[in-house]
């Protein structure tokens, strides 16, 4: 799930530059250009991303030490 995560990362990265709708003066839904329609769907992308990084890939030994208060994992800190 990890390596689906960063590949998710991977891909955000790259798209999130939507130069293809620059000069585009289409319009979602009547009203809302498509270049800030792309941004919103990117920033749902984003979070959905963030959360399957919280859920899946999160290191656990870092909650563990922060929930023990011990110093920091291999014995810097």
């Amino acid at each position: 799930m990890r390596r689906l995560v960063w590949a998710l990362v991977a891909l955000l990265a790259i798209v999130h530059w939507d130069f293809w709708y620059w000069d585009d003066r289409t319009l979602v839904f009547g009203f809302l250009p498509i270049g800030l329609a792309y941004q919103a769907l990117f920033s749902l992308a984003c979070g959905l991303t963030w959360w399957l990084a919280v859920r899946f890939a999160w290191p656990g030994e870092l909650e563990e030490w922060a929930a023990a208060g011990d110093e920091a994992p291999g014995g810097a800190g």
